[in-house]
């Protein structure tokens, strides 16, 4: 399977943020949102960074003033990203290996979506029940 059918299932809507935004800011946005991350763009196509719950929780513990801190001083800049026709299981080798939860969809440089190790892993479990249901009615002869 590929990137591309977990996008269709669960859309391709990005919530972004810029870099000169502040975290406060993006503490609101993920309220807002109920997500865990927000990519950093200055023009909402272009990926610069991305900002997750995990990199505010880390800067908060050495700087209780970071909501007042722009996104950009706090956002990994080094963005892991894939492609639509990337298949799923090379995405769940790159989430694991670069200790990940979301991963920016990339189509020639444009921003396309984003998926989560939620959506992946939602993805995975369709997928099994899916096969569970053919393997059963093979056997008991209902197909």
């Amino acid at each position: 399977m590929q990137v591309a059918s977990i996008l269709t299932v669960k859309g391709a809507d990005v919530a972004t943020i810029t870099p000169e935004s502040t975290i406060g800011d993006a503490v609101t946005a993920l309220h807002h949102h109920r997500i865990g991350a927000l990519v950093v763009s200055p023009d909402g196509r272009r990926v610069v960074g991305i900002v997750s719950e995990r990199d505010i929780v880390r800067r908060l513990a050495t700087d209780p003033d970071v909501m007042t801190v722009p996104v950009s001083h706090v956002m990994t800049a080094n963005v892991h990203t894939c492609a639509p026709d990337d298949e799923v299981e090379q995405l769940m080798v790159l989430m694991t290996g670069h200790r990940i939860r979301h991963v920016p969809v990339v189509v020639d440089g444009v921003l396309s979506g984003i998926v989560s190790i939620g959506d992946v892993v939602k993805h995975r479990v369709t997928q099994l029940v899916n096969e569970n249901q053919v393997l059963y009615e093979y056997m008991t002869g209902t197909r």
